[in-house]
């Protein structure tokens, strides 16, 4: 099985956060934007 290399943008993991935190989004919705911020890079330190 190969692995998926593709990784979410700086861009779309800061609109995923922004959708988590407004309570105005459904279910769905939130289900979608953590998906894409689990496939983001971890931050170097």
């Amino acid at each position: 099985m190969t692995k998926n290399k593709k990784q979410t943008s700086k861009s779309v993991a800061s609109k995923a956060g922004r959708i988590l935190r407004d309570s105005r989004y459904g279910k769905d919705v939130k289900a979608v934007a953590g998906s894409a911020l689990a496939q983001t890079r971890p931050n170097k330190k």
